[in-house]
């Protein structure tokens, strides 16, 4: 008979493979969500596997979201995918109809954003999940439940709509959207407020204790060819960034990696980060790399002469984000004292952080002389070594600690290298035509 193991979420499976590991799923989840399940098969409570058996990994689909993002299954690669079944579908309706058969299947499928609705209507939850054997025509309609339309059913992308296996409402309804990639099922699933609540689980412990699998075969945490590595204008820049993952978030910290800069770094300001950026482009690395600049004016200057490389597809730079508050910052230079929009011209990693953490007057940034090659004023944050020891050293202790800024940063992070993602999955997805 062997034995199964099943990723699934809220008792729906997404895939699954039996008497071997089948797909590695270890990366959707962290050390921490390694936990045991209790046994619903009757072995006694001194059998010396059980605990074993009882291994699964378990994380909750809201936080394995931005996980399944940085693997470049997003709503847009779950509609580009959606997209390439539909259309082959329709050319295979179409040969079925000149056959003399399938007429019963409709040409006009579902549009992207109307499966999107089929697939979040319900939680999966409200599922009926009780099994039945009836194979009659009326079983397998009772069996199908509010799925049971074949009016709707059959403009889900599938040559075989109306004979899709299921032994309950919620297996057929895991039949019938399975054409996407389990991820993108998932992603999709995701829409819907209720299911992002649910666990996900891939219990292996039954498949090792069974002998059909080693222990060692199962690992979280990200790959290294699925990290990300963030190459910044200095060690100060890397320091902020690595904690403020590691205190905004840790349920994606293991995707990102930085440049050592215990020993000193080797690309301190932007110009040595265009030299970086320039040597990678040449030699074709692979790496999943984003080039992080400050929002100032060199960071700005070298962002362009950086997009002007045109870089690998598995590259990306970018500038910390514009922020509001940066209109109207305090600063003085040789024409005196006042305030400025600091965008574009002097807004450095530091700036990003709680600048009022200090308690002393307000932050200043100094104008230094005009940089005739960039036409524009670059300025300097007064005292920035402070606010960045007092973030490193005492963030998370401080009440009301804003970390408003350093969320922006992050989400441009998160953004341009879910980007990268994509386009590595699209990429991926063409070769497999």
């Amino acid at each position: 008979m062997g034995t199964e193991i099943s990723l699934d979420i809220a008792g729906l499976s997404v895939d699954w493979s039996k008497n071997r590991r089948g797909a590695d799923h270890g990366f959707l989840f962290q050390s921490d969500d390694r936990r045991r399940i209790p046994c619903e098969d009757d072995y006694p409570d001194d059998d010396p596997g059980r605990s074993l058996r009882e291994m699964a990994f378990i994380r909750p689909l809201r936080s394995v979201l931005p996980r399944l993002e940085l693997l470049g299954h997003t709503l847009a690669t779950a509609e580009a995918d959606y997209e390439r079944v539909a259309a082959v579908c329709v050319e295979d309706r179409r040969s079925l109809r000149e056959e003399g058969i399938g007429e019963e299947l409709p040409l006009e499928l579902m549009s992207f954003g109307e499966f999107k609705e089929f697939v979040t209507g319900d939680a999966i939850a409200d599922l009926d999940d009780s099994f039945s054997s009836d194979l009659t025509d009326e079983g397998k309609r009772r069996t199908k439940g509010r799925l049971a339309d074949n009016t709707i059913t059959g403009r889900v992308p599938t040559t075989d709509a109306f004979d899709v296996d299921g032994y309950s409402e919620r297996s057929f309804f895991g039949s019938l959207i399975g054409f996407l990639h389990p991820y993108n099922v998932l992603r999709l699933l995701a829409e819907n407020e209720r299911n992002v609540h649910a666990d996900l689980e891939w219990r292996y412990g039954p498949l090792v204790c069974d002998g059909w699998a080693q222990e060692e075969e199962f690992i979280s945490e990200a790959r290294r060819a699925q990290t990300f590595l963030i190459a910044t204008e200095g060690k100060s820049d890397t320091r902020i960034i690595k904690h403020a993952i590691s205190l905004l978030r840790p349920e994606i910290a293991d995707f990102f990696r930085f440049v050592d800069v215990g020993k000193g770094y080797p690309f301190t300001g932007a110009g040595n980060l265009l030299r970086f950026a320039q040597g990678l482009a040449k030699i074709d690395v692979h790496n999943q790399t984003l080039f992080v600049l400050d929002n100032d004016a060199e960071g700005v200057n070298v962002h362009g002469r950086i997009t002007e490389l045109a870089l690998p597809a598995n590259m990306r730079a970018a500038t910390l984000p514009e922020l509001a508050r940066f209109g109207n910052f305090k600063s003085r230079g040789s024409d005196g004292k006042g305030t400025a929009d600091i965008n574009g011209r002097a807004a450095a990693i530091e700036c990003y952080l709680d600048l009022r953490s200090e308690r002393k007057s307000p932050a200043e940034v100094v104008w230094s002389a005009d940089k005739k090659d960039l036409d524009v004023r670059q300025g300097k944050l007064v005292n920035k070594g402070t606010y960045t020891k007092t973030f490193l050293k005492r963030a998370s202790t401080i009440k009301g600690y804003d970390m408003s800024g350093l969320m922006a940063v992050l989400d441009m992070i998160f953004a341009e290298c879910r980007a990268i993602a994509e386009t590595a999955y699209s990429i991926r997805t063409a070769a497999l035509r």
